[in-house]
């Protein structure tokens, strides 16, 4: 065979081995790089539909629970002593718990405000329809006692330096602990109808909270909910 056809022959021959090496080489190149962009584009996605981490306010507070046996010296308050930022009460649940010395527990989640036409609110009783705690002092457009303005109901007043949160049973003619007989009781249902009606303090506290004695411990929380932080939290001591 002529040295120039075997010549020619070898050099297809790279050629085509060449071809053949690159192809592959190609290709994976090619998938590397669709394989890239669609993670990048996946990604910027992602990152559009997550949103920064909604950062809680710092609180602090004192909190009284004291139970008298009767309505005139019982009641739930609770005081804002300091704050990073004003909080409306809307954006807060409060939760407490308890468990008495006789056993009895309780407690209660309280969110606000309570915007149902076909619900009561978490206070009822007589002609008193509201949600509970309510609220006093700074951060409440209006306030009075006993006048359950609508500013007052929790939910619809903001957490500032001198609120004041606060819940008292139903007094008077009705309710709580009206006469010796029904000290850290109440009334048999003639004015008050305890398995239907709720006053400020079961509101705050659960139905049963007359069985807290000077001594049992109410965990009282205040929770963020745009954040889900804990931004208060305090064991109390129930006194008399």
């Amino acid at each position: 065979m002529p040295q120039k056809w075997k010549d020619d022959m070898e050099q297809n021959t790279l050629e085509k081995w060449t071809d053949a090496a690159v192809s592959p080489v190609v290709g994976v190149m090619l998938m590397l790089v669709v394989v890239i962009i669609i993670a990048a584009v996946v990604s910027a996605f992602a990152g559009g539909l997550t949103s920064p981490e909604q950062k809680a306010p710092q609180i602090s507070a004192q909190c009284k629970i004291i139970n008298g046996g009767t309505w005139q010296n019982s009641m739930f308050d609770l005081a804002i002593t300091g704050t990073s930022d004003p909080v409306p009460t809307k954006d807060v649940e409060l939760v407490t718990s308890w468990k008495a010395a006789d056993g009895t527990k309780g407690g209660v989640r309280v969110t606000g405000p309570n915007v149902s036409a076909s619900s009561f609110a978490n206070t009822h009783f007589s002609d008193n329809k509201y949600q509970g705690p309510e609220g006093y002092g700074p951060g409440v457009n209006q306030s009075a006692v006993m006048s359950h303005f609508p500013d007052q109901m929790y939910g619809n007043y903001t957490l500032m330096i001198g609120t004041r949160m606060h819940s008292s049973p139903a007094g008077m003619s009705a309710g709580y602990g009206v006469s010796p007989s029904t000290r850290f009781r109440y009334t048999d249902g003639s004015v008050y109808d305890y398995d239907t009606d709720m006053d400020g303090m079961q509101a705050v506290l659960g139905r049963e909270w007359y069985h807290l004695r000077t001594g049992d411990t109410v965990s009282v929380r205040l929770i963020h909910t745009p954040s889900g932080k804990m931004i208060f939290s305090q064991d109390v001591n129930v006194v008399s």
